[in-house]
């Protein structure tokens, strides 16, 4: 009879399996988003582009397997949360152009208004927000935080964040997209689900219309 306590062997094993888990869903993650620089490059309609963007972001999240958090609940507390996302998203809108005022700049890298009519951008800006949430603040979250805790959690789904935008905007973008990433990261954190920092990311995103 081995003298290592089963449940004791069954961890590492775990942990190594969310790790695996945690790689491909990052491996699909890049690549989704080199598919999304390839179709840019070759000029194909933007809001083509982030439809299906989003689309495959949220098919990794189906083929994940796993149940996405929402949130806090009851009702009262999903409220909050939401609340509390969206104050978030328009504290984002406000420290990211306040840095760009303080840096003596005309416009924020990577920020700018589409080329598109503003309810189709509107719905396509959403589905992306929550896509991306779906995947880095939902199913990749737990998985981090599983096999290596909250902070590795926060700070891996940060860095790939910004990592995933430097093909578009370049990378000078990173500094403010992970930024970004950790407050969203955090928001998950005291949340409990994708919803609060979907609501943030949505707003910030959409605020740049009128910016």
């Amino acid at each position: 009879m081995s003298a290592i306590p089963a449940v004791a062997r069954a961890q590492p094993r775990a942990d190594l399996r969310a790790w695996a888990e945690a790689a491909l869903l990052a491996a699909g993650l890049g690549a989704i988003a080199a598919l999304r620089l390839a179709a840019t490059r070759i000029g194909l309609d933007p809001l083509a582009i982030g439809a299906g963007f989003g689309l495959a972001l949220l098919s990794l999240v189906v083929a994940s397997r796993v149940r996405l958090p929402l949130g806090a609940r009851p009702f009262a507390a999903a409220i909050l949360g939401a609340a509390l996302g969206a104050a978030i998203g328009l504290a984002l809108v406000i420290v990211t152009f306040a840095g760009a005022e303080i840096a003596g700049v005309s416009r924020v890298p990577g920020l700018g208004r589409a080329d598109a009519t503003f309810v189709p951008w509107a719905a396509v800006t959403i589905v992306v927000a929550f896509a991306e949430e779906a995947v880095l603040r939902g199913v990749l979250f737990d998985r981090l935080r599983r096999a290596g805790g909250p902070v590795a959690a926060i700070v891996a789904t940060a860095a790939l964040f910004a990592l995933m935008h430097v093909p578009l905007y370049g990378w000078h973008v990173v500094p403010l997209d992970l930024t970004v990433g950790l407050a969203l990261g955090g928001l998950r954190l005291a949340t409990g689900g994708v919803i609060a920092p979907t609501i943030a990311h949505a707003v910030a995103d959409l605020a740049t219309w009128w910016l």
